[in-house]
């Protein structure tokens, strides 16, 4: 099995002293993907810039603090991509992206971290004008190469994938134009939301996030925010998807998908 880890860590260094980087050398995990590493060059290297045998790609924010992603892979990429060209994201520390080039296989496998738009309308703009660099990219990116895009999307597509779908539907997260972005990018069916193909019907279970506010967690009141989306052919080839919530090392919980395909 080739695994695949996606995982928000609302700090890499808060994680690590919650023990995240103990639990996943444990893993066997082939890719490892983090999101809000909250962290710079200097913070990393040399303390968390591996993770077993797996080394780490990274994509820090110019904001101290704020964001920032990480790939760590097992196999040496054939390059890594940092950031997506477009300088109002690439300075927020969004995307970074490993390509497995091989002879009749081009691959890429992506961490990425879409903005949130929870803290006011200027930032859900912001958010919506991310949606809309990020669409085509994809696009072409599938028409290409296989894919895994994997991360905090930061939407919760369907009613399943939240608790309080009701009270949300003004929410960011749960807007309708949100909703319909994540519907378009996967309408064709060439692009798959992998835990969704594995587990079509799950509700309670499929919560990735829980807000810190009153009892969010204790009460299971969550939204399925972190997703692993793949082209068809790899999407098939999953076998396994979980969510592992027998430790907190942030307010995001890691999703692991297990594929029957090697590189």
């Amino acid at each position: 099995m080739f695994r695949v880890i996606t995982a928000n860590l609302n700090g890499i260094r808060s994680a690590a002293s919650k023990g995240f980087f103990d639990w996943a050398i444990q893993q066997n995990a082939d890719i490892i993907g983090v999101q809000e590493v909250k962290a710079q060059h200097d913070q990393v290297s040399g303390n968390f810039c591996s993770i077993g045998a797996l080394s780490g790609h990274f994509h820090y924010a110019e904001k101290k603090g704020y964001s920032g992603v990480g790939i760590y892979v097992r196999h040496a990429p054939s390059d890594v991509i940092i950031g997506l060209g477009t300088s109002e994201f690439d300075e927020e520390g969004r995307w970074v992206e490993a390509r497995f080039d091989r002879p009749g296989r081009k691959l890429s496998i992506i961490s990425c971290y879409f903005p949130s738009g929870s803290s006011g309308e200027e930032r859900q703009q912001a958010k919506f004008r991310f949606l809309d660099i990020l669409y085509p990219k994809l696009i072409a990116l599938k028409a290409d190469r296989e894919l895994i895009l994997m991360g905090d999307v930061n939407i919760a597509h369907q009613e399943a994938d939240l608790k309080n779908w009701k009270g949300n539907k003004k929410n960011s997260g749960f807007l309708p134009e949100e909703r319909a972005w994540m519907t378009q990018l996967l309408s064709d069916g060439s692009l798959v939301d992998v835990y969704r193909l594995l587990h079509p019907t799950t509700t309670e279970e499929c919560y990735t996030w829980w807000s810190n506010r009153g009892q969010a967690y204790a009460n299971n009141v969550g939204w399925r925010l972190d997703y692993q989306i793949a082209t068809r052919s790899l999407a098939t080839l999953s076998r396994t998807a979980s969510i592992y919530k027998n430790q907190r090392f942030s307010d995001h919980a890691p999703v692991m998908m297990d594929y029957d395909f090697a590189l």
